[in-house]
């Protein structure tokens, strides 16, 4: 049979994208167009600047996409695009230029849930790589600036069921990043710095308590109450405390002004400005975040079972968390799978793969969908 491929857009967050995917293993084209310039003044991302990017930025992504893939519009056999969760008006736009698209070229539109498609970013990579055989139940930890959740996985049909086992209650792991960093002035994205500047730090030289979370107040019952839910606002406000009865204003606010004529702030440029106090500051809150990370995640692997573990999203990029999950998985006995840097954030690849089992079973997208921007993944 000729090979189908799929026009995926994503435009959840902050980044604009495009890929095109055939069969749902082989990767043609991934586009991604950043906006972290635009975001970077306000140290995080700003919904309506973020919408406004999209609308600029969307139609020349898809193009690009489509030219490096070497194909034409009327070529591709489906379009495929988030519908949630994420910020409203940002979906809007690529829902609104998908929508458009599959009715000018008399094409099939599907939706995909943004956190399937991180798990799909995942099985995309894996089966680039020969490795077909996933043994189920299978537990993804999606972890980003948006996202911290645990799905269980079974597989039915040639597609998957997903029961969300854990949570975030408040700030997701990534979100907490951003806001440290911003706080110690390090620069926006926090993640990638933070992550870079830990190496250079102690990790034990500042003791978070883990997150101590009351079960019994989800307003769910009992029986399917869970210990896996996160907590990552106790934190943030532990190092705000720290910073405050440390002294460490004046050296925060000098580093902001060096830096302020910085575009964008590399880790190795911010570590120039950073002293001992910052870098081991940086290391702890990296080492508590991974720590609970990690010992949530094989809890909830031991005790549901799984015969495979997926870490994706963006947190996913960070070595630290990579280096423990491998580390504590293979002690586990438990085979763990990581994407690739590139594919850890936002992107369109994993929303074309991800779609690839509705396009099989013919589950298109009726003209009346809007996004969604809490979308469940069920």
């Amino acid at each position: 049979m000729p090979e189908r491929c799929i026009l995926g857009i994503e435009t959840s967050c902050d980044e604009t994208a495009a890929a095109v995917v055939a069969d749902g293993e082989r990767l043609l084209a991934n586009v991604v167009s950043s906006q972290i310039a635009t975001h970077q003044p306000y140290g995080g991302v700003v919904p309506e600047l973020a919408s406004r990017e999209h609308l600029r930025a969307i139609v020349p992504v898809v193009r690009q996409a489509l030219a490096e893939a070497g194909k034409t519009y009327e070529s591709i056999d489906a379009i495929a695009v988030t519908q949630g969760p994420g910020l409203a008006g940002a979906l809007l736009v690529g829902i609104s230029y998908a929508k458009a698209l599959a009715f000018a070229l008399e094409k099939p539109l599907i939706t995909v849930n943004h956190l399937e498609g991180h798990i799909h970013a995942v099985l995309l990579e894996e089966k680039q790589k020969g490795n077909f055989q996933i043994d189920f139940p299978l537990l993804a930890l999606v972890v980003s600036g948006g996202h911290t959740h645990l799905f269980l996985a079974e597989e039915r049909d040639r597609s998957w069921t997903y029961a969300n086992i854990g949570r975030t209650r408040d700030d997701a792991a990534g979100e907490a990043y951003d806001k440290v960093a911003k706080l110690l002035g390090l620069g926006y994205p926090g993640g990638p710095i933070i992550d870079a500047l830990a190496k250079h730090g102690n990790p034990r030289a500042v003791k978070f308590a883990p997150s101590q979370i009351k079960h019994d107040n989800r307003g769910t019952p009992k029986d399917k109450q869970t210990p896996y839910d996160f907590s990552f606002s106790g934190i943030k406000t532990a190092v705000l405390r720290y910073v405050e009865l440390e002294g460490m204003r004046d050296a925060i606010s000098a580093r902001q002004q060096a830096l302020a004529g910085v575009g964008k702030p590399t880790g190795e440029i911010v570590l120039e400005h950073c002293d001992k106090k910052t870098l081991d500051l940086a290391a702890s809150f990296q080492r508590a975040v991974v720590d609970d990370l990690v010992r949530k995640t094989l809890q909830a692997a031991e005790e549901r079972q799984a015969r495979t573990l997926f870490v994706t999203g963006g947190v996913a990029a960070n070595s630290e968390l990579r280096e423990r999950f491998t580390l504590e998985a293979a002690k586990a006995g438990l085979p763990v799978y990581f994407p690739s840097r590139k594919l850890s954030t936002d992107n369109a690849a994993m929303i074309a793969t991800a779609a690839f089992p509705k396009l099989w079973a013919e589950d298109f997208a009726s003209a009346d969908f809007s996004a969604e921007a809490s979308l469940a993944l069920r």
